[in-house]
């Protein structure tokens, strides 16, 4: 039976993107009859033991946490940390292939522990650290400390058997850096569709609760950070209200810019059409899901949103909602305007005004354009068929000679 370790940043009881993607490529490879493990670092922060099962899957944890200091000393003492525990699983548990995830971190500690058990490597980018780093507001593109950490990036691809990316964004901005196009694999995110493909019914009382009977409801669910736009959401509600005077926004989760968005929608003239939520258990975010007409996606155009696809719109047309987003490189790599959602302008909240009304003036077209969101998403983004586009990559690294693995 293959062992895969995989190498990652945090994992569950943890929530998010991240955690959920990783939950559902170990559950896949699980089904697969493969034997895997997960080995989180300092960041994963949820309390709990060394080593535990959580929702069926086994993961390890790197001793210890992070220390004061500047950014960069703590980062490397972070490596050499999680690269002795990594270290420690591989000489007791013994895999076959070692799957790091980024962000860069995991995957130089991982190469140290690879090079020194001659494991094949594979190195897979969910986000550039740079780019993420930019996008959460805590670094500036063309810093000396982006410089850095773009080379390490480059350096840590270079250094792998091989690469996955999660779009075609991530593998052209690789190629464009001079790696090998052949040595790339796209694996897109994807929806488990055993578990959230089956769309719940809307709940009266919970409609009743948020205010939103009769109302043409739009909706986020995610994360709140700067990248996402929100802020042009809740700047785009006067003109869709005026249009749509039942018009009501929805705001499910939470995040660094939650109070800046309160605070801009208390300062809204329609403050009283705009609902948050905040963060709610996993397992009930398919109840809000339900009480959505429309998901807004309405992103800022930047490398981060250029480059990178999300996997939220999948889960609304998984959901069988209607999706809108902004039309930057990661949502059109998703979505096809007219066909599967409506994309509209970025950064231009009176575009994305219009972009609603327009949808919600003509419902004529609404369930052609859920069954066709729906579809794409079984047809292209199922994790049950993604799973298989690791299996070759494995065999061939897994088949290599010992000296034809990269050199670190």
């Amino acid at each position: 039976m293959t062992r895969i370790l995989h190498v990652l940043d945090h994992s569950l009881p943890m929530h998010s993107g991240y955690t959920f993607r990783t939950r559902a490529i170990l559950r896949a490879q699980l089904a697969k009859g493969w034997d895997v493990r997960g080995i989180t670092g300092h960041r994963h922060a949820a309390p709990g033991p060394l080593e535990e099962v959580v929702d069926g899957l086994h993961f390890h944890r790197t001793p210890g946490e992070s220390t004061g200091g500047h950014p960069l000393l703590r980062e490397w003492r972070d490596i050499s940390a999680h690269a002795d525990a990594i270290d420690m699983l591989v000489r007791q548990w013994r895999p076959d292939i070692i799957h790091a995830h980024s962000p860069v971190l995991n995957a130089i500690a991982a190469q140290k522990v690879a090079k020194r058990h001659n494991i094949p490597m594979i190195y897979e980018i969910r986000a550039f650290w740079e780019d993420a780093a930019v996008g959460n507001g805590t670094g500036t593109e063309g810093s000396p400390r982006y410089w850095l950490t773009r080379q390490l990036e480059t350096h840590a691809v270079r250094a792998a058997d091989a690469v996955a990316v999660i779009c075609e964004g991530l593998r052209g901005d690789l190629v464009a850096r001079g790696i090998d196009a052949a040595k790339i694999i796209v694996s897109p995110n994807g929806v488990d569709m055993d578990q959230f493909g089956t769309p719940v019914p809307r709940d009266p009382a919970l409609t009743a609760q948020l205010g939103l009977e009769g109302a043409d409801v739009v909706g986020f669910i995610g994360s709140f950070y700067d990248y996402e736009g929100l802020d042009d959401l809740i700047a785009a509600l006067p003109k869709l209200v005026r249009a749509r005077p039942k018009a009501k926004l929805l705001l499910v989760g939470g995040g660094p810019c939650e109070q800046a968005l309160r605070d801009r929608a208390m300062a809204s003239p329609f403050a009283d059409h705009i609902v948050f939520v905040g963060r709610v258990p996993h397992d009930q975010v398919e109840d809000y899901y339900a009480q959505v007409d429309i998901l807004a996606y309405p992103r800022k155009s930047m490398r981060l949103t250029d480059l990178v696809t999300p996997l939220k719109p999948l889960e609304a047309m998984a959901q069988g909602r209607l999706v809108a987003a902004s039309s930057v490189g990661g949502h059109r790599e998703l979505i096809e305007h007219g066909v599967t959602g409506t994309l509209f302008a970025p950064d231009d909240p009176p575009a994305l005004a219009a972009a609603l009304a327009g949808m919600f003036a003509d419902r004529g077209f609404w369930e052609e354009r859920r069954a066709a969101a729906r579809a794409f998403v079984e047809r292209e983004r199922n994790w049950s068929s993604n799973i298989l586009r690791y299996e070759p990559v494995y065999r061939q690294l897994l088949a290599r000679p010992e000296g034809a693995r990269a050199a670190a």
